[in-house]
């Protein structure tokens, strides 16, 4: 059992930057595929970037590549998304969620999710 909880989102201006946290609990954390998604209102939610358990692999939207860095940090439980150069389509609630597989964008192959944090870009 992995829980999740996402921390770091806000109002930032076009242009700017905002560091989302995800802190889970459980001991087996450094085991799971980590991965974010957003959704936006009145749309699907869908797959920003996703990051092996060892760190040796991530993946991006098309997007938000080139923008957005994932990370994470085995020691302290902790998955980070690092977005810059936001743009005002990147606002949307965004989610942090364990996959038992490899990397995936498929959120469906998830298992694991947080509640989510707001994150709003402004013109």
């Amino acid at each position: 059992q992995v829980q999740l909880v996402e921390s770091g989102g806000g109002l930032v201006q076009a242009g700017g930057s905002l560091r989302l946290s995800c802190a889970a609990s459980g001991r087996t954390f450094s085991y799971y595929t980590m991965g974010w998604f957003r959704q936006a209102p009145g749309k699907e939610r869908e797959f920003v970037a996703a990051i092996s358990w060892s760190s040796g692999n991530s993946y991006y939207a098309d997007s938000v590549k080139g923008r957005f860095t994932i990370s994470r940090d085995n020691a302290k439980n902790t998955v980070y998304l690092q977005m810059n150069t936001l743009r005002p389509e990147d606002t949307a609630v965004y989610y942090c969620a364990a996959s038992r597989q490899g990397a995936t964008m498929d959120l469906s192959k998830y298992n694991y999710w947080g509640q989510g944090t707001q994150v709003t870009v402004s013109s």
